[in-house]
């Protein structure tokens, strides 16, 4: 299990410096991302797509809205039915699924023009030159990190960790 650790560094070469500190503290390469305005050189990890935008939020908020819609809509059809014709309880769940489906890719794709919200914060420092580091470590890490961190660079400011998510909600 990683925690996600976010650190605004001043130029693109201490954040050049950052990436080669937590390479060598073993911190592999697919665990961090930089974000910043002007593009980074092609050997540091940019961030995804996914990253950027709120298409993970916005899908699984659609997913759920869409399944209450289906299966409010698939009871409302059962209750009261289409002259001659009868529903039972597997097209009561279908239309929950299909409305499940048809919410997370309409909501989904919605949210795919908004940027990432949990990155708000940092939006500001990054349009002034500043990058974002983001980076996951593991649990056990998350404290020797932040000191190596901020003993070897005082400049750098740590922007906080994500909270754990929870596998089952």
């Amino acid at each position: 299990m990683r925690r996600r650790l976010y650190f605004m560094l001043p130029d693109v070469p201490s954040a050049r410096s950052m990436l080669d500190e937590l390479l060598l503290a073993r911190i592999e390469i697919g665990h961090m991302r930089f974000m910043a305005r002007d593009s980074l050189p092609s050997d540091m990890p940019d961030v995804s797509f996914m990253q950027k935008t709120d298409l993970v939020h916005g899908a699984q908020l659609g997913v759920v809205i869409g399944a209450i819609v289906g299966l409010g809509a698939g009871i409302f059809l059962t209750m009261f039915p289409v002259d001659g014709m009868t529903l039972r309880t597997a097209a009561i769940l279908l239309v929950a699924l299909g409305g499940a489906i048809f919410g997370g890719w309409a909501s989904g794709m919605n949210a795919a023009a908004v940027p990432n919200t949990r990155l708000k914060p940092f939006a500001e420092r990054i349009e002034q030159g500043q990058v974002l580091l983001i980076v996951d470590v593991p649990v056990g890490r998350v404290e020797e990190i932040e000191e190596m961190i901020a003993k070897r660079h005082p400049e750098i400011s740590f922007g906080g960790m994500e909270p754990p998510m929870l596998a089952f909600p």
